[in-house]
């Protein structure tokens, strides 16, 4: 029975595939598409530094169609060449109508499908595409998924050299998401490495996601990349990443996909990040006070109004961790006994979220076997009692953001010793480049070099070559055969062969005929200089017998 049910329900996902093929050929022909932008935002600035184009299909009866309901069918029936050469081409008629209302749009990403890559075609379709509507290629960027990479990574690996050379901006998309992410950072040049938002989502709760965007941030880094977090959604992820030095974010907290139109509007009104979440700003001091108590949570807003912190209260360790999913804490204080979750509890769930803050417990009991477990692992920072002293509270709440500020100074001066050395490594990176570049040169002159002398040797005109210095450099066959008693030697000196030769050589104009005689034999000879269309340097002197005198 199970077996006939599952193959009806393939034969209704094929019906559905083919309809939504069919569907896609009108909307390819009718142009029913919609281009979205999400803007990305600097950590360090808060300025937007780009954004990524997302298509949409404005299906005449179901209305907008997300990608995800029809870019896989897309890819297998090879609609998505003609559909991503859409997006291409609309971005740029976009780019070109911000530009004719003065506003200078931010490098725009593209996504690219491993079907694109396989047209042998795409390269020559893009650079047709940004010089027919006269936008620069630096202007463009290229996201590519680890599974184009997979395809066959010679050719892929020219095609993504030739973007390169063009201008074109890329980045790995879904880092991590695939099998082989360490050796494309080393072996293909990406500019950006994008952190995929399933490692973003739970990061302030798990421990294993928070520590592979870690590991992504600083192997990148390592490598002179920079890093994009791309589904950001809240305050703590974004706290999060930028402590941890990310210099990239793109998700909802910051603006969701919106159309052309509103983002002429977006990048006019100068939006940026918060000030608190900047890496190079000095964040407002917040405060969370957690306690079951209301007239203990009034006491200690009361205490601390003139001290200019920013206070947050929680009546519960559940309602704080809901707190610090959605702000940036920098000290907190809670209550030991509470219902459902203790203090200790709540701190250790803190911790493990949010390990930058300074935890402390403020309780009229002594529970000494679980609050000294909490102290020695780190959860707690200080254990205070009530009934408490107001300036003992006061200062020793100063003294735990004075600590915390201390970690933070720490935190921004690694941060820029890393920045330091992500610039260090993106140089190495381009001067290997440079080198690898220079020896194929190499290779390629040497080459032209070889074949240039092989086809020198059969040309029936005697030919003798010299550098700046009158040194022999180059004899062809025709010329050993005149000079057969006496031998040119490669390296000696013009005049130390024939004397009447370097003479004549300083005597008469470049390219003039000129009279020599040489033994028994009578030539005429002209000279000229080496380098107009090359590199080479020295005279050429070319001999053509003539009638004895």
């Amino acid at each position: 029975m199970s077996k006939c049910f599952d193959a009806q329900d393939m034969n209704e996902k094929m019906i559905e595939k083919t309809l939504i093929a069919d569907e896609l050929h009108t909307a390819i022909a009718e142009e029913q598409w919609v281009l979205c932008y999400q803007p990305k935002a600097e950590l360090t600035t808060g300025k937007v530094v780009g954004m990524e184009a997302l298509i949409r299909w404005a299906h005449p009866s179901k209305g907008l169609i997300s990608p995800a309901h029809f870019i896989s069918i897309a890819e297998e029936t090879g609609q998505i060449c003609a559909i991503g050469e859409w997006v291409i081409t609309q971005a740029c008629r976009d780019i070109l109508q911000w530009r004719s209302h003065e506003v200078q749009a931010p490098n725009v990403a593209i996504n690219v499908s491993a079907r694109q890559f396989q047209d042998g075609e795409f390269f020559e379709k893009l650079v047709r595409i940004l010089a027919n509507h006269d936008v620069s290629p630096n202007r463009i960027s290229l996201e590519i998924t680890e599974s184009i990479l997979m395809t066959n990574d010679e050719f892929i690996g020219d095609i993504l050299k030739n973007f390169k050379k063009l201008g074109i901006t890329l980045a790995l998309d879904d880092f991590g998401t695939g099998y082989s992410a360490l050796s494309y950072l080393k072996y293909f040049p990406f500019d950006y490495v994008k952190i995929d938002q399933s490692f973003v989502r739970d990061i302030n709760t798990n421990s294993g996601d928070a520590a592979i965007a870690k590991a992504v941030i600083s192997m990148a880094h390592s490598l002179g990349l920079r890093v994009i977090a791309e589904g950001v959604e809240t305050d703590a992820q974004c706290e999060f990443l930028c402590n941890h030095l990310c210099d990239e974010i793109q998700g909802h907290f910051f603006s969701r996909p919106i159309s052309a139109g509103e983002i002429e509007n977006f990048l006019r009104a100068d939006t940026r990040l918060p000030e608190h979440l900047l890496r190079m700003e000095k964040p407002q001091r917040t405060l969370l006070i957690v306690d079951d108590e209301p007239n203990i949570l009034a006491s200690i807003r009361r205490l601390l109004r003139r001290e200019g912190y920013q206070i947050l209260v929680a009546n519960s360790g559940m309602e704080g961790l809901s707190i610090l999913e959605t702000n940036s804490v920098d000290v907190i204080i809670s209550d030991q006994r509470m219902p459902n979750m203790t203090g200790v509890e709540f701190l250790r769930k803190a911790k493990l979220s949010h390990p930058d803050t300074v935890r402390i417990v403020l309780s009229g009991y002594t529970e000494l076997q679980s609050i000294t477990d909490a102290i020695n692992e780190g959860a707690i920072y200080k254990f205070l009692t009530k009934p408490w002293d107001d300036e003992q509270l006061r200062l020793n709440i100063q003294e735990a953001f004075h600590y915390k500020e201390m970690a933070d100074e720490n935190r921004r001066l690694t941060f820029q010793i890393q920045a330091t050395n992500t610039e260090l490594a993106k140089a190495n990176r381009q001067l290997a480049d440079i080198v690898e570049q220079k020896q194929q040169q190499i290779k390629r002159d040497e080459i032209s070099l070889e074949i240039v002398r092989e086809v020198l040797q059969y040309i029936p005109l005697a030919l003798i070559a010299i550098d700046d210095d009158n040194m022999i450099a180059f004899v062809n066959s025709a010329a050993e055969k005149i000079f057969q008693s006496a031998q040119p030697i490669l390296g000696t000196d013009i005049s130390h062969f024939d004397s009447t030769i370097g003479t004549s050589v300083t005597e008469f104009v470049e390219g003039e005929i000129f009279p020599l005689r040489l033994g028994n034999q009578a030539f005429s000879v002209s000279w000229r200089n080496m380098g107009a269309g090359s590199r080479s340097r020295g005279k050429l002197l070319t001999f053509t017998p003539s009638a004895a005198s």
